[in-house]
Order: C-alpha cells, then structure tokens, then sequence
C-alpha cells in the first residue's frame, strides 16, 4: 500500500477502529473522521467533505464485503493532515470500482489524495486530506 501521508505518524498519533461491515455502523466512522479533523482545527467544509468521503470509501468497500466481515479504519494524524484507511475482507473475485467512475470521482474531489488496492482477498481505500493554507 503506497503511504500518502510523505510523513510517518507516530503510534500516538494512530487511531484504530474495527466495526461491523454494515450500513448502520458508519456513523461511528463519521463520527470519528469529524472528531479527528476537529483536532486538526480543519475547516467546517473540510470536516463535511472528509466525511462525505469516509462514508463514500465505506459504501463502496461494504458492496464486496464478505458476508459477517468487519471493516477496519486506522486514522493517521499528522500537523497539517489526516489519512484515514479503510480495509474489508472482500467476496471472491470482487473489485473496486474504476477510477473513472463517479464514486471515485466523489472521492477525489473531496479529499487531497485518494488511492485503492484490492489484493490477497482484502481490499483498502486510502485518503488523505490536508488542512487548508487558510488555517
């Protein structure tokens, strides 16, 4: 998985969550992702669209999740950025949804970075998103 931060987190500054792979636990992950950004003194609109592309990446991730799977999300806080990835056991043969289409355009519109990979059965959407100059 390439690291999209440039700049190593330290353990402290990593947070784990593993939550059941259904719909109605991504707003635990929302949640979390606003909180997170909060920290970072991130713009309000900055905080709506990371959030926006959390539940994004989950939606796309839970379509070819495996049945009773559990989808992890590790937060890496940085000075000036938050990635957020997000990983599943995925169903045989499943894949993730092409970079031209409007889900994935969704996600690159809303965050700085945005990168996927679906290999040995699991697949990760990684985003980054960094603070504004306006800070």
């Amino acid at each position: 998985m390439t690291q999209l931060t440039g700049q190593p987190a330290t353990d402290d500054d990593v947070v784990h969550l593993t939550v059941p792979a259904d719909g109605g636990y991504l707003g635990v992950l929302r949640t979390a992702t606003a909180g997170l950004a909060a920290r970072l003194q991130f713009a309000l609109d900055e905080i709506e669209d990371l959030r926006i592309a959390v539940d994004e990446a989950c939606a796309m991730l839970l379509a070819i999740a495996t049945r009773d799977a559990e989808l992890e999300c590790r937060f890496s806080v940085t000075e000036d950025a938050l990635t957020v990835e997000v990983t599943v056991p995925t169903v045989r043969g499943a894949t993730l949804p092409s970079e031209s289409s409007f889900a994935w355009k969704v996600l690159t519109a809303l965050t700085t970075a945005a990168a996927a990979e679906a290999t040995d059965g699991r697949a990760t959407i990684s985003l980054l998103t960094r603070r504004s100059a306006g800070y």
